[in-house]
């Protein structure tokens, strides 16, 4: 793998994996946004 151009994109793709392994858990809560999620987890 090259690597990343920028920080941004590395990020969102990032996140969009640990969104795949939640939805994939039976994590993932319809009803919220992911930051509100990532809050809730975070705390």
């Amino acid at each position: 793998m090259l690597g990343f151009k920028s920080f941004a994109s590395a990020s969102s793709i990032i996140a969009g994996i640990e969104l795949v392994n939640m939805i994939r858990k039976g994590q993932f809560r319809p009803e919220l946004r992911p930051f509100q999620q990532f809050c809730q987890l975070a705390a």
